[in-house]
């Protein structure tokens, strides 16, 4: 009876997953087909209507029609935007912040509406051209040397995304360390359950055998640096608001985040960690070229991480929409099946991946601190 029991209950939580992952998905494919009926422009509507009023069939009813470019539709749900798109063809508009020559220009992003009309200014004419602000000159032209001295600080999708992040991590962290306060000498409980193992497995699988007795010194910058790539990781791979943001896909994040490495490893390096790289055990003729190796070294390393961080995410996310996307390539249901179950199991993939690139980038992190504060054996 137990045994029966067992099974009833493995069975239910494996429909409720699946229900999920349906739901899940459902979401994300009619998110992926409004920008698919988004891009068939009214003319050709129109034209369709014209030729079956005719009795014109057949490919001429279908010439108007725009060809579906996944390319193109792809690129724009990895891309950072001015816009955050919500559901159907409703989008939230971002604060436009510029710094101009004459001055700081604040305004809405959807004075543009989507890119079709330009907006007036206090200083100049903006127009967004492939999701960038741009300067029109008198000739109703873009005026590419003013726009190069036009500095955007925008909060764009990106960086919107990149916020909600942090007000989810500081009400968790806040709400956890409220329960520490209130709950001292008992067992963890609830959320405080969840998080308390995570934090003990960086603090003792990546901090402590990579960094030694110093560890403690650095545990919080790994511990926010987990945290912030992971929580960014798996909103970017809920399809709806305020998810769907391609956060640790933008090179520019992973750029500032190798940058935050870069410098907690130098900053910290002890006296053996730069005779290591200027003064090397090495045969004289042999220095030169080493010192060159170990100051490429210095650089290539918080490289690698940014560009790791940067491929994973951006690769995972255009697998998925590219299976999807199959489904309005071949234009027939018999393909949705096949491209359903490959969907399903590249998001399932990606919620390890998620987790896995959090942990690699924290990891050799760690590693690296560690080479730099190792002291002489």
């Amino acid at each position: 009876m137990d045994c029966n029991r067992v099974f009833v209950s493995k069975v239910k939580r494996l429909t409720i997953v699946f229900t999920l992952l349906i739901a899940f998905l459902s979401i994300k494919i009619d998110t992926f087909a409004q920008v698919d009926s988004a891009v068939v422009p009214v003319d050709s509507v129109v034209a369709e209507s014209a030729h079956a009023t005719s009795g014109e069939h057949g490919s001429e009813a279908s010439h108007g029609k725009e060809k579906f470019e996944p390319t193109k539709v792809i690129m724009e749900h990895i891309a950072d935007s001015h816009m955050w798109h919500l559901w159907g063809h409703t989008s939230l508009p971002l604060p436009v912040i510029l710094y101009t020559p004459g001055g700081l220009e604040v305004f809405s992003s959807g004075n543009f509406h989507h890119g079709e009309h330009d907006y007036n200014g206090k200083y100049n004419n903006y127009r967004l051209e492939e999701d960038h602000v741009k300067v029109v000159g008198a000739d109703g032209k873009v005026d590419e040397e003013v726009s190069k001295s036009v500095l955007d600080f925008s909060i764009t999708k990106n960086v919107a995304a990149m916020f909600v992040a942090i007000l989810v991590i500081l009400i968790v962290f806040i709400s956890v360390a409220g329960a520490y306060k209130k709950r001292v000498g008992k067992a963890p409980k609830g959320l405080q359950s969840f998080i308390e193992p995570i934090v003990i497995f960086v603090r003792d699988d990546i901090a402590k055998p990579n960094i030694g007795h110093k560890y403690a010194k650095f545990m919080p910058y790994l511990l926010t640096t987990f945290f912030f790539l992971l929580f960014n990781n798996l909103l970017g791979l809920v399809p709806i608001f305020p998810g769907s943001a391609n956060v640790t896909g933008n090179i520019a994040l992973t750029f500032v985040m190798a940058l935050g490495t870069l410098l907690i490893v130098n900053l910290n390096g002890n006296k053996y960690y730069w005779k290591h790289i200027f003064l090397p055990d090495v045969p004289f003729w042999l220095w030169p070229l080493m010192v060159v190796v170990e100051v490429v070294g210095i650089i290539s390393k918080p490289f690698a991480l940014m560009v790791r961080l940067f491929a994973n995410m951006t690769a995972g996310h255009i697998i998925v929409l590219s299976l999807i996307s199959l489904i309005f390539i071949f234009e027939t249901l018999a393909i949705a099946p096949v491209s359903v179950a490959f969907v399903i199991f590249m998001d399932v993939l990606e919620l390890l991946v998620a987790f896995l690139q959090a942990f690699i980038f924290t990891l050799l992190t760690a590693l690296f601190i560690g080479m730099a504060v190792e002291e002489h054996h």
